[in-house]
């Protein structure tokens, strides 16, 4: 059976997921999520919804996916080991080598790699499965032909409702250049929901340039089970509880064939950003970008009317006090309404702004569907039997485990003790979600039970069930291991250049980073005179890379900021380059990657990156700065008037300039570089080795400077 896989940010969320018949939940902790800004969860509330959970048969996988910084090691250790022994029935590590070192050190653990490590084909699959994961959550880009190659060598998660991000996962850094919050570390600021101009014929108005639809994959989930997935992820650990219930009944339903028109009007209505895509795994349709309007647009209803200085909007859906809506005017927000009572064939909106005839009205909070999503309840159907015989302890079985109590069952001097006794007292479940069902209660004689007594009987059967209905099947972890030393660090007596011609270029290592990847660029290597490495993009479909691979040979190794070149490189015995989108960010992790060379991440400052200097390592210190990869056309796909220019500007609304780089794989790409270029003043003799990239030089790119980026 494929999972339902829902998100809860909050204990709300959490319980509304288990109500409506999520198959699993995931969730953070109060530290080192990467959905810092959600409410997320202390131990102890974890602690609680991991009995109420396994209770129904729900797992629980606690995210501890950001980057990890070597101050922060023992406290994540430490949380790890304790968030297992609670329960919890996987960890989502984004750090691939971090986790590698948890399952080496405690194998009892289950590790799920995160979405942020960006597996997207077989090289990145089989290489997760390596180190000890057991299941891989696919980055969002995912071909569905690699979905199915993914799926035939691990346990493969594909999210299939909520929020796209418009990066290539695991490889933004926009929030942490740009406004110095990294979403590596669970700070994302959001800038890609900010309104952006490009340098581009019909693209020069700001609008929200870079902000996709939500995705919903709806009936093509028959595809994604057909190729072998495993769960099915709804995204939203920032979203309400209606939303996370009435996306859960939504698969539900699909799954067992008893969908309905109203599950995805209630979809809709709780949250709908753009009027829904169907995502990359099946190709960028028309509805992918949501240019003109951001955040929640729910459902359409109708049009304004204006009569008699009212807003009137006919239609025959059932409208209450409460609800709310959003007003569009030729596919732009132009304000919001609410509910302000009935006319005769429709209702009242009163809304602060001035509204026209015409105007598209959008319903964008239902109170009525809200009640209802969150008034669900699942219970868990309990079977009671019992026997009361004077001179024995009574015994209860509750299904099928027996249980006896501590005293023994007295003759009556008085009124007899009764069936009606017994159930009037195990009616009482308090707070527990059970379903009591009775079967065979069999008093002998006339016999006397003490209530009080025959109370504190039910609450500790009770509570045993609700506790150890579901036990947690992993072996627990006795204690945390000492972590092993960090080595000293050491010089790296070599220097790396990224340009996309190594002609007259002076240094040890030359990256070469082509436009056209199936083009002829022997041109632009042929000069050089050190080790020649071929930059790999960090997103490659299977296909791509088996058109790319005779490439390589004229490369001594490859660059790439994809885990899934550690796999490929082995494969075809040539040399590794780590690249900075490995995002290596302490000695344990680096002690473990097996690249011949390791750049460090590019959000570690100098002061962070100097311990990790190593003969192999390399630190970004000049040049343009990628901060996103987008695996999408943000021109729609209008090829036919595009004027395929090597480089655009996106410009924010407070004029600040990001070169965005056109290359060609299979198609056109994207990179977008942030809006001052990166000149690093700082001393690294006997420390660091200078990286410089340059990734985009052309006449409009002013040159810039900053520090290294702080987080």
């Amino acid at each position: 059976m494929t999972e339902i896989l829902a998100p809860a940010g909050d204990e709300k969320c959490a319980y509304a997921a288990i109500n409506a018949g999520a198959n699993a939940i995931y969730l953070g902790l109060s530290a080192f999520s990467a959905r810092s800004s959600a409410e997320n969860f202390g131990y102890d509330a974890l602690e609680k919804l991991i009995a109420h959970a396994h209770l129904f048969g729900v797992k629980i996988y606690v995210a501890m996916n950001t980057l990890v910084k070597d101050g922060e090691l023992e406290e994540f250790i430490k949380s790890a080991v304790k968030v297992h022994n609670l329960g919890a029935d996987a960890l989502i590590i984004q750090d691939i080598y971090l986790g590698a070192y948890l399952k080496k050190t405690y194998p009892q653990m289950c590790l799920h790699l995160s979405t942020q490590a960006g597996v997207c084909n077989a090289y990145g699959a089989r290489y997760a499965k390596e180190l000890g994961f057991s299941r891989v959550i696919l980055a969002r880009e995912t071909k569905l032909s690699d979905i199915a190659e993914i799926a035939k060598i691990i346990e493969t998660e594909v999210f299939v409702q909520g929020a796209l991000c418009t990066c290539f996962s695991g490889q933004c850094y926009l929030s942490s250049f740009a406004g110095g919050n990294s979403g590596n570390r669970g700070k994302c600021k959001q800038p890609c929901r900010k309104r952006y101009s490009i340098d581009r014929k019909g693209f020069e108005e700001l609008a929200y340039r870079i902000s996709l639809s939500d995705l919903s994959v709806g009936e093509d989930v028959e595809k994604l089970i057909e190729a072998g997935v495993s769960s099915f992820k709804i995204e939203g650990r920032m979203r309400r509880p209606e939303y996370v219930s009435a996306a859960v009944n939504y698969y539900k339903n699909l799954l067992d064939g008893s969908i309905k028109k109203c599950d995805l009007s209630a979809l809709k209505r709780t949250y709908n950003r753009g009027n829904y895509t169907k995502g990359l795994a099946f190709g960028q349709d028309k509805s992918f970008l949501s240019a003109a309007v951001q955040g929640h647009i729910g459902e359409y209803l109708g049009t304004v009317s204006v009569e008699s200085g009212k807003y009137i909007l006919r239609t025959a859906e059932s409208l209450s006090e409460g609800d709310g809506f959003k007003i569009l005017r030729g596919g732009k927000e132009v304000g919001g309404a609410v509910f302000g009572g009935k006319v005769k064939g429709g209702y009242i909106l009163k809304s602060a702004q001035r509204l026209k005839n015409g105007d598209k009205v959008f319903i964008t909070t239902d109170g009525k569907l809200n009640a209802e999503l969150l008034n669900k309840k699942r219970t868990l159907k309990v079977e009671i039997s019992a026997r009361f015989a004077e001179g024995e302890q009574p015994q209860v079985i509750v299904n099928g485990a027996m249980y006896t109590a501590s005293f023994t069952v007295e003759r009556a001097q008085g009124r007899p003790f009764t069936v009606e006794n017994f159930t009037t007292c195990f009616n009482k479940i308090d707070t527990y979600p059970f379903e009591i069902v009775y079967k065979n209660i069999d008093i002998e004689g006339e016999i006397f039970v003490p209530l009080s007594l025959l109370n504190a009987f039910r609450r500790e059967v009770y509570a045993d069930i609700y506790v150890n209905h579901c036990p947690n099947g992993a072996e627990m972890i006795d204690k945390c291991l000492q972590l092993p030393q960090a080595e000293k660090p050491s010089k790296c007596a070599k220097t790396a250049v990224i340009a996309r011609s190594l002609s007259g270029v002076k240094a040890d290592i030359g990256i070469l980073k082509p436009d056209d990847y199936f083009k002829d660029f022997s041109p632009l290597i042929k000069s050089f005179d050190g080790e020649k490495f071929l930059y790999l993009p960090p997103y490659l479909t299977g296909e791509e890379i088996v058109r790319i691979k005779p490439l390589i040979n004229a490369f001594d190794g490859i660059y790439c900021g994809g885990n899934y070149a550690a796999t490929l490189a082995k494969e075809l015995k040539i040399k590794l380059f780590a690249g900075v989108g490995f995002n290596i960010f302490n000695y344990l992790s680096l002690s473990l990657c097996p690249a011949d060379y390791v750049a460090l991440s590019k959000e570690l400052t100098v002061a962070e990156a100097k311990p990790l200097a190593r003969e192999n390592t390399f630190y970004l210190t000049a040049g343009d700065v990628k901060v996103m990869d987008l695996i999408y056309c943000p021109f729609g796909k209008s090829c036919g008037q595009c004027d395929k220019r090597d480089i655009y500007t996106l410009t924010d609304e407070n004029g600040r300039a990001f070169p965005m780089r056109r290359y060609e794989v299979s198609g056109c790409r994207f990179e977008l570089f942030n809006c001052a270029n990166l000149v690093c003043e700082n001393n690294f003799t006997g420390k660091l080795t200078d990286l410089t990239a340059d990734g985009v030089t052309y006449k409009n790119h002013t040159k810039g400077h900053t520090e290294a980026p702080v987080l």
